[in-house]
């Protein structure tokens, strides 16, 4: 897939070659356009692109992903320095924009590409994962909600979502996010 490899907000490149130190991590919360602005909004975060992972259909097009054929969802791949902003913070970030305990949508967006998703890189950000879903689960227990269903996996490929995708919120400002957090923060 030709993308720009330009980020539209920040200028900073959303793919390879990235700076030195520059780590990954991905998130499935529902429609990529909202999700990828609740995270290039962070002030710390040094690029972000939507795109599709976690199915079985190499290249996938969006028009592939909306048949639910492809057994993809719709992510953001963050591109973050530790040493400006943590795993830690971007997990806290993922779970207060959106609803985890949904399973096969967001809001009005139903499909399995809506899923909750976090996809680890390694080890650490697993544990870090695992660990973050049950310290949220109990916070949501105790505000009455329903049991998490997040998905939490090793990521597999990442496939960029095409170019008009990318940074959609800020170039088409009054287009459509259905993204909603349940208003329970994390520790």
């Amino acid at each position: 897939m030709h993308i720009t490899n330009r980020h539209f907000v920040n200028g900073n490149p959303i793919a390879s070659p990235l700076p030195e130190g520059i780590q990954q991590a991905i998130f499935g919360l529902g429609c990529f356009w909202g999700a990828e602005r609740k995270f290039w909004q962070h002030p710390n975060v040094f690029s972000t692109a939507v795109g599709y992972s976690a199915g079985f259909t190499p290249n996938p097009t969006y028009d592939e992903l909306c048949t639910g054929l492809t057994g993809h969802n719709e992510v953001v791949l963050v591109n973050y320095d530790p040493h400006l902003i943590s795993y830690h913070a971007l997990l806290t970030l993922f779970w207060q924009a959106h609803n985890p305990t949904q399973g096969m949508q967001q809001g009005n967006d139903v499909g399995t590409q809506y899923r909750s998703g976090i996809y680890t890189y390694n080890q650490q950000q697993y544990d870090a994962a695992l660990s973050s879903k049950a310290q949220y689960q109990q916070r949501l227990i105790k505000s009455g909600f329903g049991e998490i269903t997040t998905e939490i996996m090793p990521a597999s490929q990442f496939y960029y979502a095409e170019d008009h995708h990318q940074q959609y919120l800020a170039k088409n400002p009054q287009g459509y996010c259905g993204l909603g957090g349940l208003g329970v923060t994390c520790d």
